[in-house]
């Protein structure tokens, strides 16, 4: 019986053991841990503009404002706290299309709290987020005070985040100095892949002012912005390939643009992370995919070039050159045939010697009148006695509602202005589309003053269609 019993306790004891040895010596896998990234690994020159967010995120909608308005995307780390106390300003920074990343929930230092504690601010703010926006946090997560050891980068990892940014250039912002300051730490120590430390909270005070400079000096160092996530997937952004880089100048546009170099419209938005392709600036530097070379445009063999004078038209020069505007459209990669600036050259397609545009033999006499200030063809037209029409005709107006203070313009028929018939006593008139009180007082033969003091007029420059004016 003792035999038997013995054997049953050193079979239960050895049973035993190998329980307890595999309950103890395997344990779940770890994540690996979270990757310190301090700078993009790329030689292109692209720069990640970063922003902390606290529990105030005073600034958030000035720095969003400023960030769309030069087209650059960005990305913020985010608290729990800061997102429950300002939920639409974390909206604003979703829907504008910059990255997001955590920051933990109230900003403790993570060397100096549990693991336990580390996942749960890492958990609680992720959670936040997501409800707010749809958005996750991950991969990004940025530590408080940028403080982290071994265990910090652990726990981390072990959470769902890849990354722990740090960062290149550290502005102080959060210090209070100047937007100068802030300016001159960013500029003086860029390189690519720079990724660049500011904040959103009421303490940073110069960041906002700082902002539109700091822009737009990265970019004429030929500088891209982008975000983290492009920055850790250097193969897709900005600057990189074989492409180059273009620098826009005054009347530029992306259609040109591309046509210059021989790729899409789209590639040039994608490449640069434009919002708008009818809105570039002269000065900004923009990515080109592709060759990097640009094609010569196809010029017209006999064609020659225009320079664009004040008062011209795109419907002037083409009448002038005997082409049309399509033509001069195509042969200059002109976006809007009703914006053209003075001083832009234009390849003129066809024969290179204008043609003297055909004037209409004016009826015999003619005369010539000066326009001056507050004249309209139709007022112009009234006194001599003419249509508009005509004087559009004689003078190849392409817009009879553009006439400039000392043009010269050809009246046609007997050239003599006509006196208008003034009422031997009072009368009323009804004002027609079109009217001014100037043409008014000429076609009556009275002064704008008679007329704006017999009606009681505030602004002579505002009458109405239908208004019943008393003629004195």
């Amino acid at each position: 019986m003792n035999t038997s019993r013995k054997g049953f306790r050193h079979l239960f004891g050895v049973i035993l053991s190998l329980l307890l040895f595999f309950t103890f010596s395997v344990t779940p896998a770890l994540a690996a841990t979270s990757q310190i990234i301090y700078q993009g690994s790329t030689s292109n020159k692209v720069v990640a503009l970063t922003f902390d967010d606290g529990s105030d995120g005073y600034y958030i909608q000035s720095i969003l404002n400023t960030l769309s308005a030069n087209n650059v995307k960005a990305t913020f780390f985010l608290t729990g706290q800061g997102a429950e106390n300002h939920p639409q300003a974390i909206k604003n920074i979703v829907a504008a299309g910059h990255d997001i990343g955590n920051h933990s929930y109230n900003h403790p230092d993570f060397t100096t709290v549990s693991t336990t504690e580390m996942t749960n601010q890492i958990n609680r703010t992720e959670t936040i987020i997501a409800n707010l926006t749809g958005k996750s946090t991950k991969p990004f997560f940025r530590a408080p005070f940028g403080s982290y050891n071994s265990t910090v980068l652990q726990t981390v990892g072990n959470a769902g985040y890849t990354y722990t940014f740090q960062w290149t250039i550290d502005t102080l912002d959060w210090t209070g100095n100047s937007a100068n300051d802030i300016y001159n730490r960013a500029i003086n120590n860029v390189v690519p892949g720079a990724i660049v430390l500011m904040h959103a909270g009421y303490g940073a005070n110069g960041t906002n002012a700082a902002l539109p400079n700091m822009i737009n000096q990265l970019r004429a160092m030929g500088y891209s912005f982008v975000t983290l996530s492009q920055l850790m997937n250097t193969t897709s952004t900005p600057g990189t390939g074989s492409g180059t880089s273009y620098t826009v100048q005054a009347g530029d546009t992306l259609y040109a643009i591309a046509l210059r170099y021989g790729v899409t419209v789209q590639a040039i938005v994608n490449a640069n992370g434009l919002t708008n392709a009818n809105l570039i600036r002269v000065g900004q530097v923009l990515t080109i995919p592709g060759t990097g070379t640009p094609t010569t445009p196809t010029t017209p063999t006999t064609g020659t070039s225009y320079t664009i004078k004040a008062g011209d038209t795109l419907y002037a020069i083409a009448l002038r050159y005997g082409v049309t505007v399509q033509a001069i459209v195509n042969a200059n990669g002109i976006t809007n045939a009703n914006l053209i600036r003075v001083g832009q050259v234009l390849t003129i397609p066809g024969t290179s010697t204008p043609t003297t545009p055909t004037t209409p033999t004016p009826t015999t006499p003619t005369t010539s009148y000066t326009v001056k200030a507050g004249d309209t063809l139709y007022a112009i037209a009234l006194r001599y006695g003419v249509t508009v029409q005509a004087i559009v005709t004689a003078n190849n107006i392409a817009n009879a509602n553009l006439i400039s203070v000392g043009q010269v313009l050809t009246i046609p028929g007997t050239g003599t202005p006509t006196t208008p018939t003034t009422p031997t006593t009072g009368t009323s008139y009804t004002v027609k589309a079109g009217d001014t009180l100037y043409a008014i007082a000429l076609r009556y033969g009275v002064t704008i003053t008679q007329l704006v003091n017999a009606n009681g007029i505030t602004n002579p420059n505002l009458i109405r269609v239908g208004q019943v004016l008393i003629i004195p």
